[in-house]
């Protein structure tokens, strides 16, 4: 199986990206170029090839490229974002997954989604309702992603920005999260509450290996002891601006 990923230069403009639920502080974007360059090179460590979406400039949150497309086997949903000023960072996105050969649909107004509200694993979609996605742009997605299979649940979101802000899965399907962060861990039956914010994010680079941020020393000591291999990189700008390890990053796999 090919494993590559799209990711996105991250724009002059970066620290005046949007925010929902943490107060603005300084974001370094010269520090944050470094810390992206590293990302991208964790990738290629690890056996991962990188596709970059055409950058764009005038977009301050267009690094966060997670938001713009939901992948499905060969199957791309592409995104219309919640906030207005993010809907003008898709259409490079499909135009590039075009160029690689993948199957292109929509999410039409008056549906709004956010790929960093949706969670995938094991043929279960969940999706954040109560930030950028609205109900309508769950049952479009629902109606794209079901007949391939798929089963999409919506899930309450109401204390961060995206689904994903708040929770992600291991290789084994369990459910990690800062439990402040999550509206209802009841909706899933594995659910392992960590004990640091950043922690809560992880993307999955094989079946025994993560990738998450350095700034969370105690989460990785707890993924360790699970018996996971972690990799970890530096995301101190971008969490600044509500970002995270999954942010940046599509993994695309067919």
């Amino acid at each position: 199986m090919s494993r590559r990923a799209l990711v996105r230069r991250p724009s002059p403009r970066l620290a005046e990206g949007l925010l929902t639920h943490i107060e603005r502080v300084p974001v370094d974007v010269e520090l944050a170029l470094r810390q992206w360059d590293g990302y991208v090179a964790a990738l290629h460590a690890e056996g991962w090839e990188t596709v970059e979406v055409p950058p764009a400039p005038d977009c301050p949150d267009s690094v966060f490229v997670e938001d713009t497309v939901v992948m499905y086997a060969d199957l791309a949903v592409i995104s219309r974002p919640g906030a207005d000023e993010r809907k003008p960072e898709t259409a490079a996105t499909e135009q590039t997954l075009r160029e690689l050969g993948y199957r292109i649909a929509h999410i039409e107004a008056p549906g709004t989604l956010d790929g960093g509200d949706v969670l995938k694993h094991d043929g279960v979609v969940w999706v954040g309702l109560g930030g950028r996605t609205n109900q309508a742009g769950v049952a479009q997605l629902a109606g794209q992603l079901e007949p391939l299979g798929a089963k999409v649940v919506g899930v309450p979101l109401t204390k961060v920005l995206h689904l994903k802000s708040a929770v992600t899965a291991l290789p084994d399907g369990t459910v990690v999260g800062f439990e402040e962060h999550v509206d209802d861990p009841s909706v899933w039956s594995r659910f392992l509450a960590i004990p640091e914010e950043p922690g809560a994010h992880v993307v999955l680079l094989d079946e025994n290996t993560v990738l998450m941020s350095a700034s969370a020393p105690r989460t990785r000591r707890l993924y360790e002891e699970r018996g996971l291999r972690v990799v970890a990189v530096e995301m101190t700008e971008f969490e600044k601006l509500e970002g995270c390890v999954t942010c940046l990053s599509v993994r695309l796999r067919r």
